[in-house]
């Protein structure tokens, strides 16, 4: 059974920074992409960021130079450090994982996915 279980989640200041995790299990972690997605209230999910089997790695505009993310393959999991946050940072933000290697920023090309962490930014 795979499971995604995201950590880190927390309440921080504007200018902040916060590094969420996502443990894997269940599954090949080493050959599977696996990406960030967000959701503010009211708003649709949307992409943060993902990391292929190879480790290229893809961006949103909106997180871009201010957001890495990372793999651990020895651990099975994958970090977002996050810098500089934003009141607009807000939102829960969800783990999830591809059956394939090749990161994509879209949500329903990925076919697992954790519960969510809540990031909250203050101004």
């Amino acid at each position: 059974q795979v499971q995604l279980v995201e950590s880190g989640g927390d309440l921080v200041r504007a200018g902040g920074s916060l590094t969420l995790s996502c443990a894997a299990s269940g599954l090949p972690f080493e050959v599977r992409a696996v990406g960030w997605f967000r959701q503010a209230p009211g708003k649709e999910r949307e992409f943060v960021a993902a990391i292929s089997w190879t480790s290229t790695k893809l961006y949103s505009d909106s997180v871009k130079g201010r957001t890495t993310i990372s793999r651990n393959n020895a651990r099975n999991t994958v970090a977002l450090q996050m810098n500089s946050l934003k009141p607009e940072d807000t939102a829960v933000y969800y783990c999830a994982a591809r059956a394939t290697g090749t990161a994509v920023t879209t949500s329903e090309n990925y076919n697992y996915w954790g519960q969510g962490t809540q990031v909250t930014v203050s101004s």
